[in-house]
C-alpha cells in the first residue's frame, strides 16, 4: 500500500493560488445636512436677540439716568428729537460742508483705505523679510515696540510739516499707526512656520517668490490676519482723531465742529456711526481671514 506521503502533489496545488484583490471600501461623503427654516430662524434669533435685549436695557438705563433736572447729557429721546435727520437721512447734501454723516463716513473710509492698504502691503512684505532672520528680529523688535506705542496724534505735526497738506498727512498718520501690528504679527508668523514646510520648499527647489506665495503666506496667514484686524481698528481710530485737527468733511471734523457748536446730540449720533463702521470693518477683515486661512487655523 502506497503511503500517502509519497503521493505526488497535484499540479494545481503546486501553484500558488492567486490572491483575490482586496475589495476597496468606498467612503461615501455625505453632504452636510441642511437646516430647516425653523432651525435657521432659531439660530438667527439666538444670535440677534441677546444684543438687542442688552441694547434696549442700555437705552432704558441711559434714559432714566439723564432725564433728571440736573443731567448734563441728553437722553435718547432728545437725541432722536434733535438729530433725527442725521439718523434717517445720512446722505443729504445742503452745501459743501453741510452734508450727511453717510458722506462724511465715506470720506473718512477713503483715507483709511489708502493708509491701511499701504500699511498692509508694507507690513506683510517687511515682516516676511524680517521674520526669516532671527538676528533681524532681535535687532529691530525693540524699535518696533517703541514706535508702535506712539499715539496717532503725536505723528500729526511731523506729517503736516513733511507733506504740507492735510490729506496726505492724515493718510500718513493712518499708515504709521497701522503698520506695526501687521509687521510684528507677520514676522512672528514667519518665524513659526514649521521646519517641514521649509524642507519641502528645498526639495522642490522653490524660488524666493514661489516660496513666499506658496509656502510662507499660507502658513503665516493666521498671524497676518490677526495683525490686519488690529491694524484696521487702529486705522479707524487714527483717522477720526486726525480729522479733528486737520478739518475737511470727515466724521472726525464733524464731531469737533458739533462740539464747537454745542450740538451734543449730533456728537452722540456720530459716535454711534463710528462704532458701527468700526464693527463692520473688523468683521470684514475677520471674514476675509476665515476664508483665506480655512484649514490653517483661521483668524
Amino acid at each position: 500500500m502506497q503511503s500517502t506521503l509519497a503521493r505526488p502533489i497535484p499540479q494545481a496545488a503546486e501553484q500558488a493560488t492567486p490572491a483575490r484583490p482586496a475589495s476597496v471600501t468606498r467612503l461615501r461623503v455625505r453632504p452636510p445636512a441642511r437646516l430647516s427654516p425653523g432651525r435657521r430662524g432659531a439660530g438667527l434669533a439666538a444670535r440677534l436677540l441677546p444684543p438687542v435685549v442688552v441694547g434696549l436695557l442700555a437705552l432704558a438705563a441711559w434714559e432714566l439716568a439723564t432725564s433728571g433736572p440736573g443731567a448734563t447729557l441728553p437722553p435718547p429721546s432728545a437725541v432722536w428729537r434733535d438729530s433725527a435727520e442725521l439718523i434717517l437721512h445720512p446722505f443729504y447734501v445742503y452745501g459743501t460742508q453741510d452734508v450727511g454723516l453717510g458722506w462724511r463716513v465715506l470720506t473718512s473710509l477713503e483715507r483709511v483705505a489708502y493708509g491701511f492698504g499701504l500699511a498692509a502691503m508694507a507690513g506683510v512684505l517687511i515682516g516676511a523679510v524680517i521674520g526669516q532672520s532671527v538676528w533681524m528680529m532681535r535687532g529691530l523688535d525693540p524699535f518696533f515696540q517703541v514706535l508702535r506705542t506712539v499715539p496717532p496724534l503725536a505723528w500729526l505735526p511731523i506729517s503736516l510739516a513733511a507733506f504740507m497738506d492735510n490729506r496726505p498727512a492724515a493718510i500718513f498718520v493712518i499708515f504709521i499707526t497701522a503698520i506695526w501690528p501687521i509687521l510684528i504679527n507677520t514676522a512672528a508668523g514667519v518665524r513659526n512656520i514649521p521646519a517641514d514646510y521649509r524642507n519641502v520648499a528645498r526639495v522642490l527647489r522653490l524660488g524666493q517668490v514661489e516660496f513666499f506665495f506658496r509656502i510662507m503666506v499660507p502658513a503665516a496667514a493666521p498671524y497676518i490676519f490677526s495683525g490686519l484686524r488690529i491694524g484696521i481698528g487702529l486705522s479707524w481710530l487714527a483717522i477720526v482723531a486726525a480729522e479733528m485737527l486737520t478739518g475737511g468733511v470727515g466724521i472726525g471734523f464733524f464731531i469737533w465742529d458739533a462740539w464747537n457748536s454745542s450740538r451734543l446730540t449730533d456728537i452722540i449720533v456720530a459716535l454711534v456711526y463710528i462704532g458701527l463702521v468700526g464693527l463692520m470693518l473688523d468683521r470684514l477683515v475677520g471674514l476675509a481671514g476665515r476664508l483665506v486661512t480655512r484649514g490653517t487655523g483661521g483668524a
